[in-house]
C-alpha cells in the first residue's frame, strides 16, 4: 500500500516560504523604509530649494538625485537576501527543505526583485509629485503624462533593482556579507567610474554597458549625451545581473553548504 505524501516541494510554496523569510527580517522593514525615505528627502529638498531657470538637467533625474543614495541601501538588502543565511547558518534548513537548491536561489531573487520594483517605482512617482509642488512654476514643471517622464520613473525603479539583483547575486557568490559589499562598491559603483577616466574611445564605449552607466540611461526621460538608449541599458543591465545570478547558481549546484 502507497502512502500519499502530504506536502511536496512545488515552486509556490517555495516562492512563500522565500516571502515569509523575507519580512519577517526587521533589516527589511528598516532597510527599505530608510531607502525610500531618501529619495523622498532628497527630492523634497531638491524642489523646494530650485531657484534657477537655466538648469538643463532633466527634470526626473533632478527630482530623483536621492536614488543615488537609495541604491546603495536596496543593494546591501539584496546581499542580506542570500549571503546572510549563510553568516547565521539558516541556509542548511533551506537547503535540506529543498533538495533541489535552485529554486531556492530563484525564489529569492524573484521575491526581492518583485518587492524592489513595486516600491522604488511607488516612492519614484509620489518623489515626483511631491516635488512638483514647488518646481510647478519654474522650467522644472512636469507631468506624469509628458513624454518619457513615466518610462524614465519606471526605469529608475527598473536600473536599481536589476543593480541590486547583481549585488543579491555576489552575496551568494562570497557568502559574505562585508566581502559581497566590498566587492558590489568595488566593483560595481567604482571601477567603471575610474575606467571612464581613461583616454581611450573603446573603454568609454565599454563603460557605457557597465550596471551603473547602464541605470543613468533608463532613469531620465530625454537621452542622455553620450549614453546608450534605455533599451540597450536595460539589456545590459539585465545581462550583468543574469550572469551574477547565473554564476551563483552554478556555485551552488557544485559547493557543498
Amino acid at each position: 500500500m502507497t502512502t500519499a505524501v502530504p506536502y511536496r516541494v512545488t515552486t509556490s510554496r517555495v516562492l512563500r516560504s522565500e516571502w515569509h523569510k523575507f519580512w519577517t527580517l526587521r533589516s527589511t522593514w528598516i532597510t527599505l523604509a530608510v531607502a525610500s525615505a531618501l529619495v523622498l528627502a532628497v527630492g523634497i529638498t531638491m524642489g523646494s530649494t530650485y531657484d534657477s531657470d537655466d538648469s538643463e538637467i532633466d527634470t526626473v533625474v533632478f527630482v530623483l538625485l536621492g536614488t543615488q543614495l537609495s541604491q546603495l541601501c536596496v543593494a546591501v538588502l539584496g546581499i542580506l537576501v542570500t549571503a546572510s543565511e549563510y553568516s547565521t547558518g539558516m541556509i542548511r534548513a533551506s537547503l535540506t527543505a529543498v533538495p533541489r537548491r535552485l529554486p531556492v536561489l530563484w525564489s529569492k531573487a524573484g521575491v526581492f526583485a518583485a518587492v524592489a520594483f513595486t516600491l522604488g517605482l511607488l516612492t519614484n512617482v509620489v518623489t515626483f509629485l511631491v516635488a512638483q509642488i514647488w518646481l510647478s512654476d519654474s522650467d522644472k514643471a512636469t507631468s506624469l503624462t509628458d513624454p518619457g517622464v513615466l518610462g524614465a520613473l519606471a526605469g529608475n525603479a527598473a536600473g536599481i533593482t536589476l543593480m541590486s539583483l547583481i549585488a543579491l547575486g555576489l552575496g551568494a557568490l562570497l557568502r559574505s556579507v562585508p566581502a559581497a559589499i566590498g566587492a558590489f562598491v568595488g566593483a560595481v559603483l567604482i571601477l567603471p567610474e575610474i575606467l571612464g577616466m581613461l583616454p581611450y574611445d573603446a573603454v568609454a564605449s565599454a563603460v557605457n554597458h557597465f550596471p551603473t552607466r547602464s541605470a543613468e540611461s533608463l532613469g531620465s526621460a530625454t537621452h542622455l549625451a553620450g549614453a546608450v538608449s534605455p533599451a540597450m541599458g536595460l539589456l545590459s543591465l539585465s545581462l550583468w545581473a543574469a550572469a551574477a545570478l547565473t554564476a551563483a547558481a552554478l556555485l551552488l549546484r557544485r559547493r557543498d553548504v
